[in-house]
């Protein structure tokens, strides 16, 4: 069975003892069975909220630059950039190799850059050397390209509601589990059983727990350069 919207709708209202919905039906679905699909998008909304970096919603952009233009929007579906992964993409059309930017303050660019927005000299356009980011959920490159350069850069999104029978959520399959569990606290707390909505609201966050030590949380191992006074000996012989 596909792993879609209907999909895990159905496995909810299963659980529930519920009769099925079919694709014939599912758009128009009232009362509970509406509630059923409402459910399925606010534990999706719940997931997504207590990550801000989940891998599945990484994104690695590629934004065509235009010669003499130093801002640019951040895509409709981005929830934060990270901006010190903007880089120029080699482009042996025009010459140049790959290039990652540095990142500067906007106070920066007002200070020392920010005539480049309104000059016509093509002399100083040339491959960005700097990004910064403008209150106005903007990027700015600086000097303004002299090319249509291709731009590099990796955002975590917001991922949209699920509205179609078909539609794929962004999470993963094998959290199927996790959704559903969210799911059905929403669906007892709108019958009312509060017991079976807080045992449900427990598992939820368990596995939201253990989504995040999976996914999210990372340990990284640093290699120790330390070397302590004295001599060491291997073999009879002394090294430094």
């Amino acid at each position: 069975m596909a792993y879609n919207y209907i999909d895990i709708t159905n496995s909810l209202l299963r659980s529930l003892n519920e009769v099925e919905l079919t694709n014939s039906n599912f758009n128009t679905a009232k009362g509970f069975y509406l509630h059923a699909k409402d459910a399925i998008n606010a534990a999706l909304r719940d997931i997504n909220q207590t990550g801000q970096q989940w891998p599945f919603n990484h994104v690695i952009q590629e934004d065509v630059l235009t010669a003499g233009q130093n801002r640019y929007s951040f895509p409709s579906d981005a929830a934060n950039l990270d901006f010190d992964t903007f880089r120029i993409k080699e482009d042996s059309s025009f010459g140049n190799k790959t290039k990652h930017l540095r990142v500067i303050t906007y106070d920066d660019y007002l200070k020392n850059y920010v005539d480049q927005e309104y000059t016509d000299d093509a002399s100083i356009r040339s491959v960005p050397e700097m990004v910064c980011q403008a209150p106005s959920s903007e990027y700015i490159v600086v000097p303004a390209p002299k090319e249509d350069y291709t731009l590099v850069y990796e955002y975590y999104r917001v991922p949209v509601d699920l509205v179609n029978a078909t539609d794929v959520p962004f999470v993963p399959e094998r959290y199927k589990h996790v959704i559903l569990d969210g799911a059905k606290y929403y669906a007892y707390v709108f019958r009312s059983n509060e017991q079976a909505a807080a045992l449900s609201k427990n598992k939820f966050e368990e596995g939201l727990k253990r989504m995040r030590t999976i996914l999210i949380n990372e340990y990284q191992y640093v290699t120790s350069t330390y070397r302590p006074r004295g001599y060491f000996y291997i073999a009879g012989q002394r090294l430094a």
